[in-house]
């Protein structure tokens, strides 16, 4: 008798965890701040010479990213 209590016991819960409770949100989310974030590999194309290089290691010059100082004096 018991076993079998146990048994349910046990099946309501696994549903329970797995179908009916809500994954908490992201805490910014759920205050309404979404801000546009970037990766730090985000890849950007540099408008001079078409190579692909890291967000956080080109250079923003106008709206167009440019891989290296070269480029972004040769555009110029």
């Amino acid at each position: 008798m018991i076993m079998k209590l146990l048994l349910i016991i046990g099946v309501i819960s696994i549903v329970y965890f797995m179908f009916i409770k809500k994954k908490p949100e992201n805490i910014s989310k759920a205050k309404g701040a979404e801000k546009e974030t970037k990766d730090a590999d985000e890849m950007v194309e540099c408008a001079n010479c078409g190579v692909y290089a890291e967000l956080d290691e080109s250079f923003l010059s106008g709206s167009k990213y440019y891989c290296s100082k070269e480029c972004l004096n040769a555009k110029k």
